[in-house]
């Protein structure tokens, strides 16, 4: 693999992981150029885009998770009252909701909520990694089919 492939599977990681972060960001748009350019195999950069994200996710259900020991502090960002409404959500809609959590911001919020209310890691991994991946799958498949379409 040339050095030229693995910045841009390795910057598709990082712009991915961002994306999933509140930090703002579109790995879509990398994972597009990258596409439309010719550069490296779809397969690889999808799966780079879709593991990027998802560790993103991941990264923000730490933070929720982290953060729950400390959600009767005066400081805590997050009030009860918020709290209590995720949790009647997620019990509501159950783990399944967390195959949105690639919906841009609402996605982000949903993946620390996860983690504040304590939802187990394995679950959320494969229930995020899934519809991330189904969505940069989506994101490669129209691509090429348009790409292809036009030329």
């Amino acid at each position: 693999m040339t050095a030229e492939l693995l910045a841009a599977y390795g910057g598709l990681f990082v712009a991915a992981f961002l994306a999933a972060t509140l930090i703002p960001a579109s790995s879509e748009a990398v994972l597009v150029g990258l596409l439309l350019a010719g550069t490296g195999s779809p397969w690889w950069l999808t799966l780079a885009a879709t593991l990027g994200n998802t560790l993103g996710g991941l990264f923000n259900w730490g933070c929720g998770r982290f953060l729950a020991h400390y959600r009767d502090a005066k400081w805590f960002p997050v009030p009860e009252r918020k709290i209590a409404r995720a949790s009647r959500w997620f019990e509501r809609f159950g783990l399944p909701s967390l195959l949105f959590a690639w919906v841009p911001v609402v996605g982000d919020a949903l993946t620390v909520i996860a983690g504040l209310l304590g939802v187990r890691v394995v679950p959320f991994l494969l229930l995020v990694g899934t519809g991330k991946g189904l969505r940069y799958g989506f994101v490669t498949l129209t691509t090429l089919g348009l790409a292809g379409a036009s030329g």
